[in-house]
């Protein structure tokens, strides 16, 4: 049998940027490497165990010396946990590295000449800013190397409730308290856990899909409503009732307290049945003078007061004077097309989803708004040649894609429609930076505002203004 190579080991190596996705890096040989969990300043032994061909990954086993930057993480889990990875980088910091990635992204990939890029719009929350947290019921409890090494630890007790541990799709992190969400989201977890175990009800198993306890998801509200939804992976009525009354009971907070029987191999609700149990099927979300209607299966942007910053940006880069005929690409629950509506003459807002479009249109009801009109279906598909001169050429075009960005024929169908201007707004600006490229033979990139949604994490959200090039 052959050996297994040893992968290098390397002392005293400074830590000198911060890359792609949020990992820090350091330059040994003109090589690249990357490490988790370390910030500019760092000088560290690096232990590789990842070899590619341009590049290496690797992990610090020692820190000699300490970036002056270096700030103590505030969540016990951190560095076990997958989220809020840059805890340990000042904010100001963060929003530094935020900004040269965008500005990167844009000159780099989409090679594209920034003619006015504003400073990063800070989120004002840098905790507690999540309106929704799914957490996870294991029997499989990822243990520290602390309780590993401990003899006499309640290892024995390996149910845990809290989130997947990364690249381990069976182990869960039991959480005590978690920094993104506001109370009561920790009380309740904590409550729901200890009443499972009073009770000697099954914590789910992964592998063998087994298990009553699934998942809990709790969506908090700006007008101070809270849902909870439990997911079970069977009907046990009696057991179900009784958590579920023992939750009503304690936590007078909950507007909508839901569950669903999930029995399918994953952890998705959006195919099946979510009851009510006690309280209202949905809660509202409020911007300006608009109200939302949000259902457990809704989307909303998980950052709720930083999202009306960002679509503040929208309205103010398409600049609406009331005479526009607007499109509004991957809308989502209509959020973008509903709040710039009543600037618009009209509004079509397009997205494959077929449950976030029947929501769309109903806040669209909601707000007494009548200049919208919404299709379900892949973009692809929808947006065709045929389907523009029916509804008319638009004036404006707002785009919001996933992160893997718009598919070519999107960007085909948005050439033929040649709107004056294009807003784009993305969660990834490498594949924002592709897009854009396509787009400037007839554009030209105008403004870039980036913002930040997610504090503690390498993401970044941003808006590009792009205007139609004079022709002639």
């Amino acid at each position: 049998m052959r050996k297994k190579k040893q992968l290098p080991f390397f002392e005293k190596v400074e830590i000198i940027d911060i890359g792609a996705e949020g990992k820090a890096i350091a330059k040994i040989n003109d090589l690249i490497v990357f490490i988790p969990y370390v910030i500019p300043g760092d000088i560290v032994d690096i232990q590789i165990n990842k070899k590619k061909k341009n590049f290496l990954e690797g992990y610090a086993v020692k820190f000699h010396e300490y970036s002056p930057d270096r700030q103590e993480a505030f969540c016990s889990h951190f560095g076990i946990c997958g989220g809020c990875k840059w805890q340990i980088l000042p904010y100001q910091e963060q929003l530094k590295f935020k900004q040269k990635q965008v500005v990167d992204n844009l000159e780099r990939i989409g090679k594209i000449k920034l003619e006015e890029i504003g400073d990063i719009l800070p989120s004002e929350k840098t905790t507690y800013y999540r309106n929704k947290l799914e957490y996870s019921f294991s029997n499989k409890r990822w243990l520290t190397n602390d309780e590993i090494d401990d003899e006499d630890n309640e290892s024995k007790q390996m149910n845990a409730l809290g989130f997947h541990i990364p690249k381990k799709f069976d182990k869960i992190l039991n959480i005590e308290h978690c920094y993104l969400q506001k109370e009561p989201s920790n009380k309740i977890r904590l409550a729901v856990k200890q009443y499972a175990l009073d009770n000697n009800l099954s914590f789910f198993d992964l592998r063998k899909q087994n298990g009553f306890l699934r998942n809990l998801i709790i969506r908090t509200s700006t007008t101070n409503e809270l849902m909870v939804i439990v997911s079970f992976y069977y009907e046990d009525e009696k057991e179900r009732e009784k958590l579920l009354n023992h939750l009503s009971e304690n936590f007078d907070e909950i507007s909508s307290l839901m569950y669903v029987i999930n029995s399918k191999p994953n952890d998705s609700i959006t195919d099946l049945d979510v009851k009510l149990f006690k309280g209202k099927d949905h809660f509202f979300e409020e911007m300006e003078n608009l109200r939302f209607k949000i259902g457990p299966k809704s989307f909303y942007q998980t950052n709720s007061e930083q999202a009306y910053n960002l679509y503040k940006i929208v309205r103010e880069f398409a600049n609406l004077c009331g005479k526009e005929n607007v499109y509004d690409l991957y809308t989502g629950t209509g959020t973008i097309a509903n709040f710039i509506a009543k600037q618009s003459k009209k509004v079509i807002g397009i997205e494959y989803i077929e449950e976030a479009i029947e929501d769309a249109k109903i806040n669209s009801t909601i707000n007494n708004i009548d200049n919208t009109e919404f299709f379900a279906g892949d973009i692809k598909d929808i947006l065709s040649q045929e389907f523009i001169d029916e509804k008319g050429k638009p004036d404006v075009i707002i785009i919001d894609p996933p992160r893997a960005g718009m598919h070519k024929n999107v960007i085909e169908s948005i050439l033929y429609a040649m709107p004056k201007k294009i807003v784009y707004v993305s969660c990834n600006p490498a594949t924002q930076a592709r897009d854009i490229n396509l787009l400037l033979e007839n554009y030209s990139v105008k403004k870039i505002q980036p913002v930040d949604m997610f504090p503690h994490t390498h993401h970044v959200e941003n808006v590009a203004l792009l205007e139609l090039k004079t022709q002639g």
